[in-house]
């Protein structure tokens, strides 16, 4: 005799991974929950330019906003529910998996799929940067050219600075970009914009001026080549840092590779690696995590 289930599917995070997986699970006949602690789409809400996403979308809210339709759709249909929540920790079992929410609730599934994404890396959270503790500085995507005054310097050269060259294609704002070993990889999309500066380092001490208008950085090149630089504007464009729940197992680099889960939970979207990051690559493994398990045991009926 099995347990039952409060439902066949359950999905931790509502943006286009997390999403992707609930349209799925609903097309197949499957009783789907999905928990959000925020908004319907996620970081979409903050993308100003899509360029690598079929459909003909231009911005990330007008693909956010299709999305919490969908997901209007399949509870209209009574297909799909959502719940207002914070995930904690997921635990699999052999017949079952629990969700536990930070507000002591705790439902259970025959899958569950874990869509929780990433958060933003502060200065003290990156291994190349001296800053003051608790230090935190404007987004690079939350910051528009008008904006911007004198030379402007970014830590980091995460992916959004290409979606803020893409957004402000009209600008004429030079950006000059401190950029570890680490995100070599991540500029190479925008090495031939003229707005661009790449200053390769290896370490940055950053501290705000005596005078309280201004920051001092100190940068030491990979060459080891050490230059200081006086400034206004500090842009942060860190990258980030996986959200995984408790119970998730994770590699060194704290991401959640799929293949070390337990069978009953999947892990799927921006979480899996850093080099997933991509929104169809997010949609399309929410979707194949739900298909895959209903083709295997773990969602068969019976």
């Amino acid at each position: 005799m099995k347990t039952p289930h409060e439902t066949d599917v359950l999905v931790v995070g509502a943006g286009p991974a997390g999403v992707a997986a609930a349209v799925m699970a609903a097309s197949l006949n499957l009783r789907t929950v999905i928990v959000e602690a925020d908004s319907v789409g996620g970081k979409l809400h903050v993308i100003g330019a899509l360029e690598n996403v079929p459909g003909n979308w231009s911005t990330g809210p007008q693909l956010a906003e299709a999305l919490a339709v969908d997901l209007d759709r399949l509870q209209q249909a009574d297909r799909c529910s959502v719940i207002q929540g914070r995930a904690a920790r997921v635990t699999g079992y052999g017949d079952r998996a629990e969700l536990v929410l930070e507000d002591g609730r705790a439902l259970s599934a025959q899958l569950i799929v874990v869509a929780t994404g990433v958060a933003a890396l502060a200065p003290s959270d990156a291994d190349w940067i001296s800053a003051p503790a608790r230090l935190s500085l404007p987004p690079l995507w939350r910051t528009k050219p008008a904006d911007l005054a004198g030379r402007t310097y970014v830590l980091g050269g995460d992916r959004p600075l290409g979606t803020w060259l893409r957004t402000h294609r009209h600008s004429s704002t030079t950006l000059h970009v401190l950029c570890p070993p680490a995100d070599d990889y991540k500029i190479a999309e925008v090495a031939g914009d003229e707005r661009v500066r790449i200053v390769s380092v290896s370490h940055v001490t950053l501290s705000l001026m005596p005078s309280g208008d201004g920051w001092s950085l100190q940068v030491r090149e990979r060459q080891g080549e050490r230059k200081s630089y006086v400034t206004a504007t500090v842009l942060s464009n860190l990258g980030n840092t996986p959200a995984a729940l408790d119970g998730l197992v994770s590699s060194k680099d704290g991401y959640c590779p799929p293949s070390e889960q337990h069978p009953r939970i999947r892990v799927v979207g921006d979480l899996r690696s850093a080099q997933f990051q991509r929104i169809t690559t997010a949609q399309g493994s929410g979707a194949e995590a739900v298909l895959a398990s209903y083709y295997a045991s773990v969602l068969k009926p019976g």
